[in-house]
């Protein structure tokens, strides 16, 4: 359940966990990222020789993600790490679905985007945990074609999420669009990304002059968050693709040529590739920044 932090529950429901969504946010990414960082250092420091070796035997001084993920123990570091980081990712992909669904109700084509955004989503996550739990140095078909099917769908969710924070965007910033929210007259039910602090439950009714006040002043705030992270999407999604592509064009000429540091270069952008995505999702932090991740109980009436 995703709520604003100072929702009112009612007697139906008793929390039993609250979370800040910037801080499950920032958990979930922090998780790969450790056991990513983990990995190729110690790779670097006990296990520079093999994670840098290739086939042309060349000098190399980094070692690639597949390699330094399939030694011991930084495997089993990082099978860990993304273990842990993958219940949280298909969470956040369905939020994000039920967010968009709230917002393009009344658009099929957007609305189908959104669907296509979640399976995009699920499939990015099933590649990554399909490379992760099958080393280069066990199965390297399956590794090679879980990395392939975690590229293509990283890349395709990336531009699929820009288009619908495009439409978002320009809704928000149109106020013919939205004349009720520009006027401070909003309805009882609000879109998910302004139930925020202070809004939901709070009774409000009318156009009092501290009520529109207040109420102005965060959806303002919601809009400039918006506005914020469709741009960092766009400048993440664009410098993603540069560095897969220029991550294929140094493993081309490695396999063709066998130049020293090459692979090194490879590598290279290989690390930015996955941590451009990973700074890609945590654009979550600024979509839900006034979220809470509750999970609630019945009270004992409630029977299902």
């Amino acid at each position: 359940m995703l709520q604003g932090p100072y929702g009112s529950l009612g007697d139906r429901e008793k929390p039993l966990i609250r979370l800040p969504f910037t801080d499950f946010a920032v958990g979930t990414v922090l998780l790969a990222l450790t056991g990513l960082i983990a990995c190729i250092v110690i790779s670097l420091m006990i296990h520079f020789d093999e994670s840098t070796y290739t086939h042309c035997q060349v000098p190399n001084y980094l070692p690639s993600i597949s390699a330094s993920i399939s030694l011991v123990p930084e495997r089993y570091i990082w099978r860990f790490c993304i273990g842990l980081h993958s219940a949280p990712r298909f969470l956040v992909a369905a939020v994000y679905f039920c967010f968009y669904r709230g917002r393009f109700a009344k658009s099929f084509p957007d609305l189908a985007l959104s669907g296509l955004a979640l399976i995009t989503a699920i499939v990015e996550n099933v590649g990554l945990l399909l490379l992760t739990y099958v080393s280069s140095t066990e199965t390297y078909s399956v590794h090679k074609n879980g990395f392939i099917t975690f590229i293509a769908s990283s890349l395709l969710h990336m531009l699929i999420t820009c288009r619908l924070w495009q439409v978002i965007k320009k809704f928000s910033l149109n106020p013919e669009l939205c004349p009720s929210l520009c006027l401070g007259w909003t309805p009882d039910v609000y879109p998910p990304v302004l139930e925020g602090r202070g809004l939901v439950g709070s009774g409000w009714h009318g156009p009092s002059m501290g009520g529109v006040a207040g109420r102005h002043a965060s959806i303002i705030n919601a809009k400039s968050l918006e506005l914020v992270s469709f741009r960092w999407k766009v400048r993440l999604f664009v410098f993603n693709v540069s560095c897969c592509l220029i991550a294929a064009y140094f493993f081309r000429r490695h396999n063709k040529y066998c130049e020293p540091g090459i692979y090194t270069m490879f590598a290279l952008c290989e690390y930015l590739v996955v941590l451009s995505n990973m700074a890609f999702h945590m654009t979550a932090f600024l979509d839900f920044a006034n979220k809470e991740l509750m999970v609630t109980t019945p009270t004992e009436d409630k029977h299902y």
